[in-house]
């Protein structure tokens, strides 16, 4: 069996640009399957895929003998399993829970909301509006969050966690739509940090497989 672990991800959604940032940082080595979201209806629709995950959905990770979903259990489970390498959790359970909500937040309250999926069903008139209007009232609660003393130069002291993971993909995902990033000072601060970091670099959609050559960077 392959000690390379295997990402189905597509380059443009913010949950398998989560997981390659964690793979990143955990210094995991993996190869990227691609499953792109829209060619021919979109191929995470397809039997072969649903095969391997049967919510249609990225990311899928292949690593240890195990066949993962959904980003924040995948990472978890690299944190647990390899808890020495660059952890991702602070010890402080206070700071963990902190953590657990600025990623929650963007996970089940900004994300599921904006999705490929949503946007499809309400509707090209409507899509910017909405998507705009869900990032806006999480980035209001996360912003508070920020507020407080434990915030340092990342989003919980000056180490990276899953709450800075979970951000970074979000953040671009707020210019998309339009978000006035002027609101969240806190915010956009430490996206701008965490950007400079090659981890996040590496992870960024513009840099993997599957970009398409008119997004790649220069």
């Amino acid at each position: 069996m392959s000690n390379v672990a295997v990402l189905h991800s597509y380059f443009r959604s913010s949950c398998s640009w989560r997981v390659r940032i964690a793979l990143n940082y955990k210094q995991i080595q993996y190869k990227q399957k691609a499953v792109h979201l829209l060619n021919n209806g979109g191929e995470q629709h397809s039997d072969e895929y649903k095969s391997v995950n049967p919510m249609e959905q990225v990311p899928t990770l292949v690593i240890d003998g195990l066949t993962l979903t959904q980003s924040l259990p995948i990472m978890e489970y690299l944190e647990e399993s390899r808890p020495d390498i660059n952890p991702l959790l602070p010890g402080d359970p206070k700071d963990r829970v902190r953590v657990r909500q600025i990623a929650e937040i963007i996970n089940s309250g900004i994300q599921p909301v904006q999705n490929l999926s949503i946007l499809q069903a309400v509707g090209p008139e409507r899509k910017m509006k909405w998507g705009h209007d869900a990032i806006h009232k999480g980035f209001v609660a996360i912003e508070d969050l920020l507020k407080s003393h434990s915030t340092g130069k990342y989003c919980i002291g000056d180490s990276v966690t899953i709450a800075d993971i979970c951000l970074v993909p979000q953040v671009y995902n707020a210019s998309r739509f339009k978000v006035d990033m002027a609101l969240f000072p806190n915010i956009a601060r430490i996206n701008s940090a965490l950007e400079e970091l090659p981890e996040f670099q590496k992870a960024h959609f513009t840099a993997q497989p599957d970009t398409p050559e008119e997004l790649r960077k220069s």
